[in-house]
């Protein structure tokens, strides 16, 4: 592909090789390590599939049972977390709390190696959660919680942490969701976690900066603004009208259209008839139809399709997960994508330093302080 010299945002630049993952060809499809999306969210675990991404392959049942058994082993969090994770106010942004948790801990356990590194990033895989699930618990309870009881499972052991519905069915929606933000090429984060990899900076480092990337607003925060929309509109009809009221006024729909798929997003159907099977019987079950008619307003009026965010808010909603902890979630996902990268960024590193083209003044002539003031 040409690398065009002025695309905005590097929009259709080819930044390097990846084997971990394929997003968008010919608009749709996504595949992690040659796996389709649809047959891991639909017979896989997240544990699964983190090993796949992390490990390089799918395990085999014992080598399941084996990797469950270290995660589990790994969720405690070493006293220097838990302390600094207390003097944390409630209403710190909990993407701040999650990069704090990540930066003590790199402090705490230092990489000494690289060959720390399936090491590191299985203890984030099974610490992340607990980071925020202790923040949460003492901020909003003031309760010390032991975040190395609870079920074998990753999304069982944070709605246990959590204090929120553990039932097979909400487990299993947030297991699918996990899979579904496990890994996504060169998105923002990713890319940022492999420039810092690139500096030969330490694997913390790099993901504390994907973490710091994933909290702007233009890339993670999606489904939390969509949960915003929905939860405004007790009925479809109002959601037509209101919907229809904010595009006149242009304002940005959150949880639409995507910078790589055209078509639409493989993620997006699979989630959706997790809310949809979720909404049944809860009493804000009513936030699913709303969400549909929203999905119908937006394909009718600008053709543009739901993205994995948009349903995720109301199935992260259903199982009782609040909504200021819908990206950090994100994060627990996410985490084992950018560590996969990271290994491949030092693989075969070289220094990630892009050229700009120059748009400021021309060459000027410096004058010394004296001679400009009476020049002026």
């Amino acid at each position: 592909m040409t690398n065009p010299s002025n695309a905005g945002g590097l929009a259709g630049v080819t930044a390097g090789e990846t084997a971990i993952c394929t997003v968008g060809k010919e608009g749709i499809g996504l595949t992690y390590r040659g796996y389709e999306i649809d047959d891991l969210a639909a017979g896989a675990t997240f544990e699964e599939v983190a090993h796949l991404l992390v490990h390089g392959e799918l395990p085999t049942e014992a080598r399941l049972d084996e990797y469950i058994a270290l995660l589990a082993a790994q969720r405690g969090l070493p006293p220097e977390v838990t302390a600094v994770l207390e003097l944390l106010p409630a209403d710190a942004d909990p993407m701040d709390v999650l990069r704090t948790g990540v930066s003590v801990l790199g402090i705490a356990e230092p990489e000494s190696s690289l060959d720390d590194r399936h090491v590191i990033a299985d203890r984030l895989v099974a610490s992340l959660p607990s980071m925020l699930g202790y923040w949460w618990a003492f901020s909003t309870h003031g309760q010390r919680i032991d975040t190395e009881t609870g079920e074998g499972h990753t999304a069982r052991h944070l709605l246990t942490l959590l204090g929120v519905p553990t039932d097979d069915a909400h487990v299993r929606a947030v297991d699918v969701s996990l899979i579904l933000y496990a890994e996504h090429e060169f998105n923002a984060s990713t890319f940022a976690s492999r420039i810092c990899a690139s500096t030969l900076s330490d694997q913390y480092s790099a993901i504390i900066a994907a973490i710091g990337t994933l909290k702007g607003k233009l890339h993670g925060g999606a489904n939390e603004a969509a949960m915003g929309l929905i939860e405004r509109f007790p009925t479809p009809e109002a959601a037509e009208a209101g919907v229809m009221d904010a595009l006149a006024a242009r304002e940005k729909i959150m949880g639409f259209g995507h910078r790589v798929y055209t078509v639409s997003d493989p993620r997006s159907d699979i989630i959706k008839s997790w809310s949809a099977r979720l909404a049944e019987g809860h009493p804000d079950g009513w936030m699913h139809p709303v969400a549909e008619r929203i999905e119908a307003v937006m394909r009718r009026e600008k053709d543009l399709f739901p993205n994995l965010d948009f349903y995720s808010a109301t199935a992260y909603h259903f199982c009782g997960i609040p909504t200021p902890l819908f990206t950090p979630v994100f994060v627990l996902s996410r985490v084992t994508g950018w560590s996969a990268h990271v290994y491949e960024q030092r693989n075969n590193n070289k220094l990630i330093r892009p050229d700009a083209d120059y748009i400021g003044p021309d060459r000027r002539i410096f004058l010394p302080l004296a001679e400009r003031q009476s020049a002026a």
